[in-house]
């Protein structure tokens, strides 16, 4: 039977990845909040609503005749906790009061791994405390609590890093393996990454099993990286050998301090600051799908030489390297 689905954060990258799914399903229509510009949803056979999830006279139209929500807008980063509150938790708020005026059958809710934070464990899964160190972890965490209260049909995602084709956080990493120096952290264990086709498919997995509502997941690949496989695989890609400097622990916090303030010079917040240094020190970066593979089927697909392949391949086509 086909279905309707709304989405939010389809103009971003991982939710104009997940219209792409979608579309390609038996949805028989996709709606998609956009605030501004339809970004990578230009061309998609998508119906485009403008506006925002403070109207609640919009979100009460827009999911007239929806059966699904997947919930993926949220705001990353930000100078101060009561705009990322706003973002992340009283606009959630503002769709789940119109989700349940208007009965939707189920809604995805796309958390993160960052609220896990400083748990004390390299590899997280659903139990493991939650201790954020940023901002955008503790307005997830928060998300989460309000959610808890709400009698609705909601599955919660917890994805880890995630790359692919139009994301612009990896990117960094990948731009200077092309100049021929990188850095990363000495000491680091590793990280859990997840290709950006492998989540979108689990959240439409959770989202249409019949056994996730009320539950939450962790979801990315069981597969351990370590910087120097992932400059490996970059390397291999891009064609080219690089050097990487390994920062002692001592000098991420300041880096990440200068580039804030660099940043306020030049009036930006840049993705480098002293939240993202905290995480990059003391969050958990690692997580277990078990949960996720025995709930609903969940099993990440492309592994990570194929991935980096046709990520860097695309950002070549798009002129980003």
């Amino acid at each position: 039977m086909s279905k309707v689905a709304f989405v939010t954060g389809g103009t971003g990258f991982v939710g104009s990845h997940l219209v792409e799914a979608l579309i390609q399903q038996d949805y028989s229509e996709v709606r998609c909040l956009v605030r501004s510009e339809p970004k990578w949803l230009t061309g998609l056979d998508v119906v485009q609503i403008p506006g925002t999830l403070e109207d609640f006279s919009l979100t009460d139209r827009a999911l007239k005749g929806v059966d699904m929500i997947y919930h993926l807008g949220a705001m990353t980063r930000a100078k101060t906790w009561a705009t990322l509150y706003e973002a992340n938790v009283t606009d959630t708020m503002n769709l789940m009061a119109a989700a349940e005026t208007a009965g939707i059958s189920k809604i995805c809710i796309v958390s993160s791994l960052a609220v896990v934070g400083n748990s004390g464990k390299v590899i997280a899964n659903e139990s493991t405390p939650c201790k954020p160190v940023s901002m955008y972890g503790r307005s997830k965490l928060a998300m989460e609590q309000a959610l808890a209260d709400m009698n609705l049909p909601l599955v919660i995602l917890r994805p880890c890093v995630v790359y692919g084709p139009r994301d612009q956080d990896l990117l960094t990493f990948f731009s200077a393996i092309y100049r021929g120096i990188c850095a990363a952290p000495r000491r680091d264990p590793g990280l859990s990454l997840v290709y950006v086709k492998d989540l979108v498919r689990g959240m439409i997995q959770a989202a249409e099993s019949p056994r996730t509502a009320g539950e939450t997941y962790c979801v990315g690949n069981d597969q351990v990286v370590s910087w120097n496989a992932l400059k490996r695989s970059s390397e291999s890609a891009l064609e080219k050998k690089s050097l990487m400097i390994r920062l002692p622990r001592s000098l991420i916090m300041p880096i990440g301090m200068i580039s804030e303030f660099a940043g306020k010079l030049s009036r930006t917040y840049p993705a480098l600051n002293r939240e993202k240094a905290g995480e990059i020190l003391y969050a958990t970066k690692q997580c277990s799908s078990a949960k996720a593979t025995d709930h609903f089927g969940y099993v990440p697909e492309v592994l990570l030489d194929d991935g980096i392949r046709e990520t860097i391949a695309w950002y070549r086509t798009q002129g980003w390297i």
